[in-house]
């Protein structure tokens, strides 16, 4: 079952009379397999009427925050058959290996989920802890519809390695846990494509290699690959090109394809539609792949993939402040170092591998007149060499940046076009109706200290972390037209926005769920 089925299904909906019109659905971190971030179903918010956006709920769950990990991106599915009846539902992880379902129209928990492990890591089983490898859940699940209207499957990887597939109107078991991956890991956000899950790892947890995963649901075979090193830690997960391949950023390792290390690259893996097994397709290296790697600048953003002018394009970007344009069929040329165009840098003058630079994932929509845009956040201040025609004030700790792709002398480039306001520790943006939806996340994002050096630890960093502000912003021009303000009284860190029905959605460290919308 793939997220593409979707119209199958409301249509056969509509022509059973089960329900009067399909809404929006949320039901992968980023929005799609492709990592878009555009919630092109929006209807309810607009330009027009999104100042009128009001904090609708705030629900508490019991989730314990792990490091500094605590609750990640919710799914939201519009309407779901449950035993109350049907009902819009949101389904959030917490890193404490919980699943739970919220009912929307009321901000009530319907059901939840906790995963019991067994297993009990060695004494001397590599990293196994620390503010990088909390343990527990830390790939957001994904959502597929099923041949019954109003039934749902919800996929999710728990700490031992298993996966496990959920109905998401009750939470009862549909298949027995599957072996999935060793137990302790880092994955990162599932992804589902043609009855496939891809996911990836990073940071060596648990002292497991980073390696790509794929579990065919047909047959229940498991493939591997791994880039000898690289840390795969785009923060939602792989990428699916038109063709099957998975795209991901890599970081913390050497680039030397030749001896066959992809570290600090980008690579595309594909599933062998024989065997299952999982081969690499694609590469790319930038040119100043080896610099990058030794100041700990990595391709760690996951890459947005799109359809533009015949083009099957991808943007994809790391903490040196560059932005790429590649097509699919080959991204980085016939050297593997040559992409479409490669930005100047939008920030991180200070060479800061820390607190600048862009981390996490990109975004792309396309507005009424056919206009093709990109999306990324920045941390830290703008370079000053950098400049867009529109800018909405100075940029201290952070900000979107917006980019039209545009082919000018036979070449594609990304051409700036604005600069949002200041935003501490800008995320990754959604996009729904002309209207960009972002947040600052207000996390101290320091990891060396003059009095100790490198000091990663979530006991420095919590202390200083302040509250997260989420922002709506016109997505011609960046201009603000709403702010949460200091509704939020918390931060967080490695989470997310989900955005369907009027309602935008962001959790925070102290495990609460945050529900924005417009007030019946």
């Amino acid at each position: 079952m793939t997220l593409g089925m979707r119209t199958k299904f409301s249509l056969t909906a509509v022509s059973l009379g089960c329900f009067l019109a399909w809404g929006a659905d949320w039901l992968t971190d980023g929005g799609n397999p492709q990592r878009t971030a555009w919630q092109k179903d929006e209807k309810i918010l607009t330009l027009e009427n999104v100042k009128n956006m009001k904090l609708l709920w705030k629900l508490h769950l019991d989730n314990e925050p792990r490091q500094m990990h605590s609750l990640f991106p919710p799914l939201i599915v519009e309407r779901v058959n449950t035993p109350e009846g049907v009902k819009q539902i949101a389904i959030d992880a917490g890193v404490s290996d919980n699943i739970y379902a919220i009912d929307v129209e009321k901000g009530e928990l319907l059901w939840k989920k906790h995963f019991v492990s067994t297993w009990t890591p060695p004494a001397n089983g590599g990293r196994g802890g620390g503010i990088l490898c909390p343990g527990g859940i830390t790939a957001t699940p994904v959502i597929a519809p099923t041949n019954t209207p109003g039934k749902y499957t919800m996929y999710a990887a728990s700490w031992d390695g298993m996966l496990h597939q959920l109905n998401v109107g009750d939470g009862e078991d549909v298949a027995p846990p599957s072996k999935f991956m060793p137990p302790n890991g880092k994955p990162y956000a599932l992804n589902l494509w043609n009855n496939v899950i891809y996911t990836h790892t990073a940071q060596g947890c648990g002292g497991n290699p980073n390696i790509v995963y794929s579990y065919d649901l047909a047959t229940k075979k498991v493939g591997t690959w791994g880039p000898s090193g690289g840390g795969m830690w785009g923060r939602t997960g792989p990428a699916m090109s038109a063709d099957g391949t998975m795209y991901t950023g890599t970081g913390d390792g050497k680039w030397d394809p030749e001896n066959g290390v992809y570290g600090n690259g980008l690579i595309g893996i594909k599933q062998n539609p024989d065997t299952k097994a999982l081969e690499l397709e694609d590469y790319y290296g930038p040119s100043n792949a080896e610099w990058l790697v030794k100041r700990d600048l990595d391709m760690q953003v996951t890459p947005a993939i799109f359809n533009y002018k015949g083009h099957e394009f991808m943007v994809d970007a790391g903490k040196e402040c560059r932005m790429y344009l590649m097509d699919t069929k080959s991204i980085g040329g016939d050297d593997h170092r040559t992409p479409l165009y490669r930005s100047p840098l939008l920030c991180n003058e200070d060479v800061n591998f820390a607190s600048a630079g862009i981390w996490g994932s990109l975004a792309s929509w396309e507005d009424s007149k056919g206009v093709r845009w990109v999306l990324t956040p920045i941390w830290g201040p703008k370079h000053s060499a950098f400049k867009a025609p529109i800018e909405n004030g100075p940029v201290k700790y952070g900000a979107i940046v917006a980019f039209k792709v545009e082919e000018k002398g036979g070449k594609w480039q990304l051409t700036p076009a604005w600069i949002s306001r200041d935003m501490n520790r800008a995320e990754p943006p959604v996009i729904a109706n002309g209207v960009i939806y972002a947040y600052g996340n207000g996390e101290d994002t320091d990891q060396a200290y003059a009095d100790v050096g490198l000091a990663d630890e979530a006991n420095r960093r919590i202390p200083g972390s302040t509250h997260a502000v989420l922002y709506a912003l016109d997505a011609q021009t960046g201009k603000e037209l709403w702010s949460s303000g200091d509704q939020i009284t918390s931060w967080n860190h490695w989470s997310g926005l989900s955005l369907a029905n009027g309602r935008v959605y962001i959790a925070t460290f102290d495990s609460n769920l945050y529900c924005f919308g417009l007030k019946k």
